[in-house]
């Protein structure tokens, strides 16, 4: 029995998005009715589309007689998650031939690391690529020579860009292909024990290098359960994924197959394969609400209260904080993976998976059933394991127990019987909060502001010993407008020492944590930022800051005629805004939406 909550939250999305949905369903129509199709360009424009094809491929191109599946792909080799896809294009294109297709490699979109550009000035590119990858797959699509896609990404911001981009050809049906995480290496425990001794001094540099080598070793996504992975879980559970292919490991023969065979299914889908299926009719209502609650469940990166906003809105639907939050309360969480927990994804998998998950939210009635994913209706073949049985993949019934109850738990017995997201609102604006690996006593918060305008001058500030106290940090003037809102990932460890030493700590910024969310609570993605006027920006030290979780509370301790009277306590940002190519995206700043409207430059049609 489906839980009135879920209900109700899904009518409330479908009610509010009938205006946009429709505008978007109707262009979709269009571009699925009109012509050009590749059997009616222009003899020139066939023959630049097919001059590089085999013979065999060029008969078949003349023509609707073979469908022709673009690969986009977000490959390079210096990623570890993305390095796996430099073999893809091959076992993709030999995959078509024998299901009677085409592919030819489309197009490539950027992909940058938050892991090599924590911190750096980098990071302040990393919100902003999204929007750039969700463009560039416009243009490897835009050629008009295509009956389906393939999207190869896996990363933080490449995912959703890739969705975004796609979105915008509704008309296509179109598959997500992972590449999986790498095996297990050192610990997640481990991993933050000796970053947090290296916070406090206690460590050498050449101790942490070692410590992190052993973390991220080899071809592969990273293995905590940061926003790659949360994408990897979000792209299966909306049926957008074949069952079980997310977190299979790179180089193996099941992986090798999953490519195979989602070559093959997005070639039954395309009009010419007789199981017409776009892309459009497989990301609606339900299956952006089943987005939010797998992202609940797992405890996934806070990232993707940005990200799915965005996804949404390229689908014509409208999301927002409330409707995260409305969920979070009747959805249980039924994972435990690093940060939220000690596992890593490899032990998610091994101890049951997404078919273990989605089955018990389905028994829970707190996921939409009647939905259509890229293996049909319903999300029964989403309910079973996978399996390699004689080269074949073979989707076997689910178990009914966990493997490790200390990683995933059914329904009837969770860590945590509501999801690990909250609202916050109060007179500093409104924030989000992710509280599932945040322990009860720590999570309110009321202390002194302290004021830092960068990570580096918190982490300074706990050096010179001055940071021994409670205390909220503040840091302002992090949000997209400002510096393209980067993550602000340094911070957890130091803070993660202040907590165990005993202090009430806390951290409140416009800017972003992401997948780092961890033990330390954080209101993030505070809005309006500070620079749109944000009261963030009026804070000063000693002002007291309340964070209360629990009650849904984000406020400072003044009366309203004090903080209306107080000014905005700007610093200089231009350093934000040159080098490592951060000028190029000053019109980006300049036009950005904000967090809660899924912090895009990009505006698609039904968005004017």
């Amino acid at each position: 029995m489906t839980h009135p909550t879920l209900t109700k939250v899904t009518q409330r999305i479908i009610e509010r998005s009938k205006e946009t949905r429709a505008a978007y369903l109707a262009h979709t129509q269009e571009a699925a009715s009109s012509w050009p199709k590749r059997a009616g360009l222009s003899c020139t424009n066939l023959a630049h589309g097919f001059a590089a094809c085999g013979t065999e491929d060029k008969a078949a191109l003349r023509g609707n007689k073979k469908a022709n599946i673009a690969i986009v792909s977000a490959y390079n080799d210096m990623l570890s998650a993305h390095q796996p896809y430099e073999r893809f294009p091959a076992i993709i294109k030999q995959a078509a031939h024998e299901a009677g297709a085409i592919a030819q490699f489309a197009g490539g979109v950027p992909a940058m690391c938050d892991g090599v550009t924590q911190g750096e000035p980098g990071m302040e590119l990393s919100l902003f690529s999204r929007d750039v990858i969700a463009m560039s797959t416009a243009v490897a699509l835009s050629h008009n020579m295509f009956d389906g896609a393939l999207c190869l990404g896996i990363c933080d911001k490449i995912v959703p860009g890739l969705l975004m981009g796609a979105l915008n050809f509704g008309h296509l049906p179109v598959i997500f292909v992972p590449g999986g995480p790498m095996p297990s290496g050192l610990s997640n425990k481990e991993k933050a024990r000796v970053r947090e001794l290296y916070a406090q001094g206690k460590a050498t540099k050449t101790e942490l290098l070692e410590a992190e080598e052993k973390s991220y070793h080899s071809p592969g996504t990273c293995t905590f359960y940061g926003t790659a992975n949360s994408n990897q879980m979000l792209m299966e559970i909306m049926g957008l994924q074949l069952p079980g292919s997310s977190f299979v490991n790179p180089g193996t023969p099941l992986r090798d197959a999953f490519t195979k065979a989602a070559t093959a299914q997005v070639a039954k889908l395309t009009a010419l394969g007789g199981h017409y299926v776009p892309i459009s009719q497989v990301v609606d209502e339900k299956a952006i609400v089943n987005g939010i609650v797998g992202l609940l469940a797992t405890g996934g990166s806070t990232n993707h209260t940005i990200h799915l906003i965005a996804i949404a809105r390229a689908a014509g639907i409208r999301i927002n904080w409330e409707d995260f939050s409305e969920l979070s309360h009747v959805v249980p969480l039924l994972a435990r993976v690093y940060p939220n927990g000690e596992a890593d994804v490899n032990q998610f998998h091994a101890a049951g998976g997404l078919a273990f998950l989605m089955d018990n939210l389905v028994k829970a009635g707190v996921l939409n059933e009647d939905v259509t994913t890229i293996m049909g209706k319903g999300l029964d073949a989403y309910r079973k394991e996978a399996a390699f049985v004689k080269d074949t993949i073979v989707w076997q019934k689910v178990a009914d127990k966990s493997r490790d109850v200390a990683v995933l738990r059914p329904a009837g017995d969770p860590f945590s019987k509501e999801g690990g997201l909250r609202l916050l609102k109060g007179n500093l604006g409104r924030a989000v909060i992710k509280v599932s690996a945040v322990k009860p006593e720590h999570r309110v918060v009321e202390a002194p502001a302290r004021v830092f305008h960068s990570q580096e001058a918190l982490i300074k500030a706990f050096k010179d010993g001055a940071l021994h106290g409670d205390f909220v940090a503040v840091l302002p003037f992090q949000g997209p407008r400002a510096n393209g809102m980067p993550e602000l990932h340094k911070l957890t460890p130091t803070l993660g020492v202040l907590q165990d030493l005993g202090f009430k700590v806390a951290l409140v910024t416009d800017g972003r944590m992401s997948g780092a969310s961890g033990k330390v609570p954080a209101a993030i993605h505070v809005v309006p930022e500070s620079l749109d006027g944000g009261m963030l920006s009026k804070i000063c030290d000693g002002d007291i800051i309340l964070l209360d979780p629990e009650q849904g509370i984000l406020e400072v301790k003044l009366d309203a005629p004090v903080l209306a009277t107080r000014e905005a306590n700007k610093p200089d940002i231009s350093h934000y805004h040159h080098g490592l190519g951060r000028e190029l995206f000053s019109a980006a700043r300049y036009v950005v939406s904000g967090a809660e409207d899924g912090a895009s430059f990009v505006l698609t049609h039904h968005d004017k």
